[in-house]
C-alpha cells in the first residue's frame, strides 16, 4: 500500500525494528524461520520494520539474498508495519535495490552508510545525491560517521531524502544537527534503548532497535512513557535494557547481532548462527545472555 509522504514521516518517528536474518547451519539463509520471526515481531505491535539492516547482517548477504529477503519481509509484514527496505553498496546496485524493493512493495528506504576507506563529506552527499535521482521511494540516510552539521539542510534539499537515522553517539553533536533541520527532516536515534532517552532530548522522534527481535514489550513500553512524559517508567524500563545493549556493543559493536541471537535461540526464538566476520558468543556470554534474559522476563 502506497502512502502519502506526511504519513511516511509520521510514521518513521517510531520505534525502528530491524529484524535479523536466520541462518541455518549450513550458513543459508532459513527463509522458514524468518517468516515466522516476522509474523511474531510483526505481532507484537512494532510500527515499523526495516528489512536488510545491520542487525539483518546486511553486508554478509549477496545482493540475491537481499533481494530475497526484502520480498519475504515485505510479504510476511503486509499493511501489519511500514516496512522499509535497506540498501547500500554502490550507487547502481543501491539504486537497483530501492526499485526492487518498490516493486515488492516497501514503503520507505533505508541508505546505509558506504563502506569505503575513503570518504569526504562533499562525496557521501554526492553518494546520496546519485541515488536520491533513481530512487522513487522517500529515503531515510543511515549516518554512523559524523558529518558536518551544514551539510544536513542540502540532504534535504534531495529529492525524497525525508530523515536520518542517526548512528554516532554524541548527543551534542546530534542536537547540533538536529537544530540545521528541524522542519523537513525526521531524526531518529540510530543506538537504540540505550541511547534514545537521550537523542529523544535533542529531537529524535523515534529510535532504531534490536531488542525488538526479543523483548518488544520493553521498547514499546519505553516509547509510550516517553510519549507520556512519565519519566519513572522511561528509566526503570531503560535501566532493564541497558545491560543487553552493553553485552550488544562490546568490542567496538562486535556483538551487535550475535547477543540478539543468541538471546532468542535461548528463547527457542531462532538460531543462533551468524555468518562472519561476526562470531557466535562464548560459554561466559551465553551465560550472561541467560542472566540478562532472565531479568527482562520481570518485565
Amino acid at each position: 500500500m502506497k502512502l502519502q509522504i506526511s504519513e511516511v514521516r509520521k510514521q518513521l518517528g517510531d520505534i525502528q525494528g530491524i529484524h535479523v536474518v536466520p541462518f541455518r547451519e549450513d550458513g543459508a539463509v532459513d527463509e522458514e524461520a524468518l517468516v515466522v520471526h516476522l509474523q511474531n515481531l510483526s505481532s507484537s505491535g512494532i510500527p515499523v520494520i526495516v528489512t536488510c539492516g545491520n542487525t539483518g547482517e546486511f553486508y554478509s548477504l549477496s545482493l540475491e539474498e537481499a533481494r530475497s529477503v526484502t520480498r519475504i519481509a515485505v510479504k510476511t509484514v503486509g499493511d501489519r508495519a511500514l516496512m522499509v527496505g535497506g540498501i547500500g553498496y554502490d550507487t547502481a546496485t543501491a539504486a537497483e535495490m530501492g526499485l526492487y524493493a518498490e516493486e515488492c512493495g516497501a514503503q520507505a528506504l533505508m541508505l546505509h552508510q558506504p563502506v569505503h576507506p575513503f570518504q569526504s563529506e562533499r562525496g557521501y552527499f554526492e553518494y546520496v545525491k546519485a541515488i536520491s535521482m533513481k530512487t522513487k521511494l522517500p529515503l531515510l540516510l543511515y549516518v554512523k560517521i559524523p558529518l558536518s552539521p551544514e551539510w544536513f539542510p542540502r540532504l534535504a534539499d534531495l529529492d525524497g531524502v525525508i530523515g536520518v537515522k542517526y548512528a554516532v553517539p554524541d548527543p551534542l553533536a546530534f542536537a547540533e544537527a538536529v537544530r540545521t533541520e528541524t522542519e523537513r527532516l525526521v531524526w531518529i536515534c540510530g543506538l537504540a534503548e540505550m541511547w534514545a532517552p537521550l537523542f529523544a532530548e535533542a529531537g529524535a522522534t523515534g529510535w532504531t532497535s534490536g531488542l525488538v527481535n526479543v523483548a518488544p514489550a520493553i521498547s514499546i513500553g519505553m516509547r509510550d512513557a516517553l510519549e507520556q512524559g512519565d519519566k519513572e517508567r522511561l528509566w526503570k524500563l531503560w535501566h532493564l535494557a541497558v545491560p543487553f545493549e552493553k553485552l550488544r556493543a562490546r568490542y567496538h559493536d562486535g556483538n551487535n547481532v550475535s547477543v540478539v541471537k543468541e538471546a532468542m535461540a535461548q528463547l527457542g526464538l531462532g538460531p543462533r548462527h551468524v555468518r562472519p566476520p561476526i562470531h557466535e558468543l562464548p560459554a561466559e556470554e551465553r551465560a550472561e545472555v541467560d542472566r540478562i534474559l532472565r531479568t527482562l522476563a520481570s518485565y
